[in-house]
């Protein structure tokens, strides 16, 4: 894992830290005080590009639809093959949710 190189007691705290958010509105309250916008725009267009890739659609329709480069497609699109599974794992959970 490429995570691995940062692993250790600083990102355990930060992975700790996300884990004891509640709700929502913690999360925006939490990521608003972490991230700058664009990097929480970065994260938000890597899902969206996840979710679209596992739906099957095509660059050309994912790149128009959300604004995302062929070099963010096609890293989204290498994880989701040769990754550890991190969106796959997201992707189904929220998929199992959304028929609840």
């Amino acid at each position: 894992m490429q995570i691995d190189k940062l692993r250790g007691k600083q990102l355990d705290q930060l992975f700790d830290a996300i884990l004891t958010l509640k709700d929502r509105e913690e999360c925006y309250r939490f990521f608003d005080d972490i991230a700058t916008m664009n990097e929480i725009q970065a994260l938000t267009q890597r899902l969206q590009v996840a979710k679209m890739l596992d739906e099957g659609r095509t660059y050309t329709a994912i790149a128009q639809e959300s604004s995302a480069s062929t070099t963010t497609i096609s890293r989204v699109k290498r994880c989701l093959t040769y990754g550890n599974d991190g969106y796959k794992i997201v992707l189904e959970r929220l998929k199992e949710k959304n028929e609840e």
